[in-house]
C-alpha cells in the first residue's frame, strides 16, 4: 500500500509540473509575442515600444508569479491594467487600438489552436 501511495504522490507531482511548465511557457510566449509586435502599448496614457511594455509585464508578474498560475490570470491580473491607476492598458498596432486585454486573449488563443494541431 505504501508503495501504491508514492507512486500515486510521484506521478501527481510530475503531472502538477508539466502543467504549470505549459502555463509558464504560455505566459513566455506572451511576453514573447509583445516584444516582437509592431504595435505601439499605452499605460497611463503614456506610449511604449513593444520592448519596453514587454520588460514592464515581465517585472510585474516577476513580482507575483506565485499567485498567477494560468497565462488567463497573466492577462486579466497582469497586463490589462495598471496596478496603480487601474487605467486599462491599450495596443495600438498600425490604425486599429484595442484594449490590451482583449488583444492578448486572441493572440493566446491563436497560440493554444496552433500547438494542438
Amino acid at each position: 500500500m505504501k508503495s501504491v501511495l508514492q507512486i500515486f504522490l510521484f506521478t501527481t507531482c510530475l503531472l502538477l509540473s508539466s502543467v504549470n511548465a505549459a502555463e509558464n511557457s504560455e505566459i513566455k510566449y506572451l511576453l514573447f509575442f509583445i516584444s516582437k509586435s509592431d504595435c505601439t502599448f499605452i499605460r497611463n496614457g503614456k506610449e511604449y515600444t513593444a520592448v519596453k511594455a514587454s520588460e514592464h509585464l515581465e517585472y510585474k508578474y516577476n513580482h507575483v508569479k506565485s499567485r498567477i498560475k494560468t497565462a488567463d490570470q497573466f492577462i486579466d491580473k497582469i497586463a490589462s491594467k495598471s496596478s496603480i491607476s487601474k487605467k486599462p492598458y491599450e495596443v495600438r498596432c498600425g490604425d486599429t487600438q484595442f484594449k490590451a486585454e482583449q488583444w492578448l486573449a486572441e493572440a493566446l488563443s491563436t497560440h493554444r489552436k496552433s500547438i494542438e494541431k
